[in-house]
Formats: structure tokens, sequence, C-alpha cells
């Protein structure tokens, strides 16, 4: 059994924030990756994903994305940045360990994996909320003679030149995905299971999300009705197109549902010109044919599944549930945070940007843990 005192598990971008952080506080760790690589999930997205975040929101502590890099980087730019930030911490992950169980012994947390067993006061779990991608099951799918693949699956548009797509989904994956069909020669279209909140990514030429910040202040709710004013002269109403506006806003649409507003890239433009074509939920499919549950029907040659992932993080670890409940807001804000050396880095789904919440969580975390060794030796 391999000791240590921290134990990292996963080495994408939670947990690479999280080593570079106990690094400065002088603290132990070992770091492990059930892949063979780090940053695994950004080599597999599809090609035209870029940032939704601007760079100077994005990046991971004590290393800032270089001047040449553009406001919103591409994914193959994040995954050299990711890179580059492994090697200039000197972290070394041991790769093909997948963690099987998380289980407190006594003092200690021991976590078996499928290359061998590792004991550690502390514990950071850095595996993300998006890891696995759910099942797709249309009714009638089996009869579908194309191809029917997920958006984890999907890596560009030109696999599809000619073809007719459909995109399930209208999340900020789906919606570049149907942008991507289209510049690569094909004719896209969404099918929109549930309203939802468009916002622009810049106004003014300044990324929302930093504007978003100046509203941290204020409860969700009243940020959005400061803000909706704006929001209806920027991007227009989306209703005329075929698309349903949830009743509340963003900042109350992540804090209630823990999902993402779309943070418009073009797709609304491509949509009012007739480039995408929105349709409703899926009833069912027979043979090419897609219905429609308000009686419209299409046929398509590919269906591209953008239904979004389980949060699976509670399997493997033998811990009280409503510790994960405590996962839907912010480190600062949750009950069990540190709790027996148990930690969760990148979980919540933030306002202002992903990669910056882990930053702040994973310094965050570095410092509790760094304060609990002192009170220890000082005893």
């Amino acid at each position: 059994m391999k000791e240590t005192n921290t134990l990292i598990v996963g080495a994408s971008v939670s947990g690479l924030a999280s080593a570079s952080s106990l690094t400065k506080q002088g603290i132990e760790y070992i770091i492990i990756e059930k892949e063979s690589q780090v940053a695994t999930p950004w080599r597999n997205h599809y090609d035209r994903l870029h940032l939704h975040t601007n760079k100077n929101l994005s990046n991971l502590p004590y290393k800032k994305f270089g001047n040449a890099i553009p406001n919103y980087p591409t994914r193959q730019q994040v995954v050299d940045y990711l890179t580059d930030y492994q090697q200039e911490f000197n972290i070394n992950p041991i790769f093909n360990t997948e963690a099987k169980s998380i289980k407190r012994e006594g003092d200690y947390w021991i976590t078996k994996t499928t290359n061998g067993n590792f004991r550690s006061k502390f514990v950071i779990v850095a595996t993300g909320p998006f890891g696995k991608p759910k099942a797709i099951n249309f009714k009638g799918m089996d009869t579908f003679p194309g191809k029917i693949l997920h958006s984890y699956g999907y890596k560009t548009g030109r696999d599809f030149k000619g073809q007719k797509v459909l995109v399930v989904g209208f999340g900020n994956s789906a919606c570049e995905i149907a942008i991507d069909i289209y510049e690569q020669g094909a004719y896209p279209s969404m099918a929109v299971r549930s309203p939802v909140n468009v916002l622009p990514r810049d106004i003014l030429g300044i990324p929302i999300l930093q504007l978003s910040l100046l509203m941290t202040p204020f409860p969700p709710k009243l940020a959005d009705a400061i803000n909706a004013p704006l929001m209806r002269l920027l991007t227009g109403d989306i209703t005329k197109l075929g698309l349903k506006k949830l009743p509340y806003g963003p900042l109350e649409q992540i804090q209630k549902d823990g999902t993402v507003p779309l943070l418009d890239i073009g797709t609304i433009k491509h949509i009012r010109e007739g480039h995408i074509k929105i349709y409703g939920n899926i009833d069912y499919i027979s043979g090419k044919t897609v219905c429609f549950i308000d009686g419209k029907r299409e046929d398509f040659d590919t269906i591209v599944a953008g239904i979004g992932y389980y949060r699976d993080y509670a399997e493997i670890i033998d811990a009280d549930k409503n510790r994960f409940e405590d996962l839907k807001v912010s480190i600062n804000k949750q009950k069990y945070f540190g709790k027996d050396g148990l930690y969760f880095c990148g979980f919540w789904i933030a306002p202002t940007g992903q990669f910056r919440e882990i930053a702040l969580d994973a310094q965050k975390i570095a410092k509790d843990i760094a304060l609990k060794e002192k009170a220890v030796s000082t005893h």
C-alpha cells in the first residue's frame, strides 16, 4: 500500500490545479489518473471547441495563458496550456490507475484502485461533474439506419458533409456543434427539449462573465432582474425562433438547476438566417424519420445527442450522501467542506466560469490542508 499526505484523484483541470496549489503550500501528494495522459477530456473534445470563457478568467493558479493566445483559446491551445502546466509544476501522475473505492478507515482514507491501494490523510476528488456520458435512449432508435452518437464522441462536421444532422439539446456544446456542422457543409437541425436562457458571450467587446462578476454581491434572482432588459435588447425574442424561454434568469438557472445558460457564439444568428432549423422534443424515431412531439416529422442521416453527463461521483465514495448535495453550492457555502479530510475540486457549476472556479477551489483546499497540518504539528 502506497502512503501519502494527500491523494488527488484525477489529472485533468481540477487535479492539475490541486497539485500546483499543494506544492505551493509545501504539502506532499500523489496524483492518480485512470487514463494514460493528463487532460484527457480536453484531448477528446470536438475539434472546433473553444473555451467559452475568456482566457483572463480561465487560467489555473500561478500560470496565465500566453499573450499570443486569443481571448477564447481553442481546444488544442487549452491542451497545450495544460501540458505545459503539468511540466512547469513537475506534476507526475500515476497513470492507468482508476479509483474504485474511497473509504474512511480510522484516521485515514483508503483508496482502492486498479493499480494497488493508497492510504492518505486527505483526499481531493478532482474528477469533475462531467465524468460519464448519459445513455442515449430515444423510442425507436434501433430502427434508425444512420449513426447516433453522444456529443462526447463527436469530433468534426467534416464527417457528415452533405448530410442532414439532428443535434439533440441546446447547451453550449450542442450549439457549437450545430455551427460546426453548418460550417463543414452539412445541414443541421436542433431538437430543443426544454426552455432555455441565452446570453451573448460578449457585450461591446467585454466578456459577459467579467460583467457577471460585478453581479456576485446580489442574489441571483435580483441580479437577473437587473440584467433582464439589457439581455432582451441584445438577444431579441427567442420565442420567435421556436425556442421556449425559461421562466427565470441565467444566474437563477445555475443556482436551481446546476446547468449553464447558452453563451451564444453565433447559433442564434444562424437560426435567424435559416442555417439551423429548430424542432421540439423527439417523440419517436421510425427508420430515417424523426417524429417530434408537436407532430412535425423530418428525415435525418445522423443524430448527435448533446444530452449531458451523469454526475456519478458518489458511486465510489463511502461517505454521508449529504456531502454530494453539498456540491450544488460553492466551496464557501459548503457545510461539509474538508470534513474528515475529504475535498471535492471543480464540482460546482459556477456563473463566472469553470476554470476560474477550479483555480479558486484548488487554492482554498490546499490552504485548508496546510492549516490542518500546522494545527497538528503545534500540538
